[in-house]
């Protein structure tokens, strides 16, 4: 994560345009973030080709009141506001992410829910046309994580619940019902993020987060902000925690179907398209 801050001006009304998929829980976390400072904000779901030249399908990126395209969630929420992450609390953040490398474990289900994902602009012709070139999204979604599974020599944690110990331990000193106190700040809004990324494909940390006998007071966390963002609509762990809510909305058959279309050409052309994907991996710095 970067320290620099971004030159983003919040004066008047704001609007956003976010850029990325909600399972992603840096998505996710911009998204909670900009509602908490009651900025009104859109979702696409591929890169516009300014962030794609220089970022690839990296996410999220973010343009406030057209200004110009940014990166990176915690330097995002700082600059709308929230307070910066310690190193300590970064470090915490990442270690609760653990269980992404389990995603593309049954590829089947993991093009699935790429493609029930969809695109959500109100324009057909868009939405089509997003959903079809998301298919190489989801190849470099696929060959980062394989790479870093390769590369990390990652193996199963012993206990699944022990990454989530640094926040139900403080949430358990805190007597307000955030981590961050009266009202959700940026450890919140990241930490329920990957509660949303590991609950739009379950993954073993899923189960802990659920059963966890030494989680409690984090559950209780997870039901309070599941009822402060009931309404946005991207939440996917209302399946799995209290109060129960709808999931996000499926695409049409036709959608996911165009995503498939669009998935089996990027195979197709896969000389061009993985080196591609490579490229970007290895020339963006995350």
């Amino acid at each position: 994560m970067e320290n620099k801050r971004p030159s983003i001006s919040l004066g008047g009304t704001s609007t956003a345009v976010v850029y990325g998929g909600d399972h992603s829980p840096w998505v996710q976390a911009v998204l909670m973030g900009l509602s908490e400072k009651d900025i009104s904000w859109s979702l696409r779901s591929t890169p516009p080709l300014a962030t794609f030249y220089k970022w690839g399908v990296l996410m999220p990126t973010l343009s406030l009141n057209g200004g110009p395209w940014q990166r990176e969630s915690a330097v995002l929420l700082s600059a709308i506001g929230f307070d910066t992450l310690s190193l300590e609390d970064k470090a915490a953040i990442q270690e609760a992410w653990q269980g992404v490398v389990y995603r593309p474990q049954n590829p089947v289900r993991f093009l699935q829910s790429f493609a029930e994902a969809g695109d959500g602009s109100s324009s057909v012709l868009t939405r089509s046309f997003r959903n079809m070139t998301r298919g190489f999204i989801a190849l470099y979604m696929i060959t980062l994580i394989t790479i870093v599974r390769t590369f990390k020599k990652v193996t199963d944690p012993e206990d699944w619940g022990e990454q989530f110990l640094h926040w139900e331990k403080a949430l358990a000193r805190s007597d307000a019902p955030f981590i961050d106190g009266a009202v959700p700040g940026s450890r919140d809004l990241l930490l329920f993020g990957i509660v949303q990324c590991h609950s739009s494909i379950p993954v073993p940390p899923l189960e802990a987060l659920r059963n966890d006998q030494r989680l409690d007071h984090l559950r209780a966390w997870i039901g309070r902000m599941q009822s402060r963002f009931a309404t946005s609509g991207h939440l996917y762990s209302g399946r799995y925690f209290e109060p129960f809510i709808d999931p996000p909305a499926v695409a049409s058959r036709l959608q996911q179907g165009l995503f498939y279309l669009g998935f089996t050409c990027v195979l197709l052309c896969l000389p061009i398209t993985l080196p591609l994907a490579i490229f970007y991996i290895v020339r963006t710095p995350r």
